[in-house]
Parts: structure tokens; C-alpha cells; sequence
């Protein structure tokens, strides 16, 4: 039995943010009053470079979009999701595969099971906080 999921403390997350530098965007809407739309705008404000990982689009916020973690055309320092929990289990799947190094899931996206199966295979996994408000408090 594993212990229950929890995030990595408040210094473990500044570091992160201070390493990362390229983000896959899992559920990047186009749609500029969707969160994900103002999140990455914000993060790219930051001076992140992010990438689109959407199927329905070709690019935005300047970027080439892709249709999912697979087919990117570079490893990504982290991957922030804003997709249904339903399909988080999947993208740890992508992530270990890949060998990616960080997965966070933004406000409301929850799989417990799923984000202990991402820490266990080595990656660092923050869920149900928002990758802005975080930046914004702690750098």
C-alpha cells in the first residue's frame, strides 16, 4: 500500500520552477477566456517557452501545437495539464514512456492513483494547483 499522494513542499516547487525552462501545455485552448490561454500567455511572459500539445489545433501563442506528448519534436522540462482527470492516467503513461522529468496538473485535475504512479517512476508531480498562482507567490 503506498502512502496517500502529496505534493512537493513550497521549496521543492520554487526549484522546480527555477530549472524548467521548456513546458508542454496539455489542453491548450485557443479560446483566449479559457485558463490554460491565460496561463501559458502568462508563462511565456515568464520567459518559459511552451509548447502546444492540442489535436484540434495547428499553433497558438505563436507556437507549432501538436496532437499529443508523443509526437513532440523535443523533451519538455515539464508537462501542465489541462485536461479532464479522466485523462490524466494516460499522460503519466506519455510522461514515463518519455522519460520526462515533471508533470503538474493544474486546479481540479485530480488522479491520485495516477500521480503516485508518475512519482514512483522517478518523476516530480504536482496536482490541483495552478503552475501561475505558484510562480506568482513564490518567485
Amino acid at each position: 500500500m503506498h502512502a496517500a499522494f502529496a505534493n512537493p513542499s513550497k521549496d521543492e516547487i520554487r526549484a522546480l520552477l527555477k530549472r524548467v525552462r521548456t513546458i508542454a501545455v496539455v489542453g491548450l485552448s485557443a479560446s483566449p477566456g479559457r485558463a490554460s490561454h491565460g496561463v501559458a500567455r502568462a508563462l511565456q511572459g515568464f520567459g518559459y517557452r511552451i509548447i502546444p500539445v492540442n489535436p484540434a489545433l495547428a499553433e497558438v501563442l505563436g507556437e507549432k501545437a501538436y496532437p499529443n506528448l508523443r509526437e513532440l519534436p523535443e523533451p519538455v522540462d515539464l508537462v501542465d495539464v489541462f485536461r479532464e482527470s479522466s485523462h490524466v492516467a494516460g499522460i503519466v503513461e506519455d510522461c514515463i514512456a518519455l522519460k520526462l522529468p515533471a508533470l503538474w496538473l493544474q486546479d481540479g485535475v485530480v488522479d491520485e492513483a495516477a500521480a503516485l504512479r508518475g512519482r514512483d517512476a522517478g518523476l516530480t508531480v504536482v496536482m490541483d494547483r495552478c503552475i501561475y498562482r505558484d510562480y506568482a507567490q513564490l518567485m
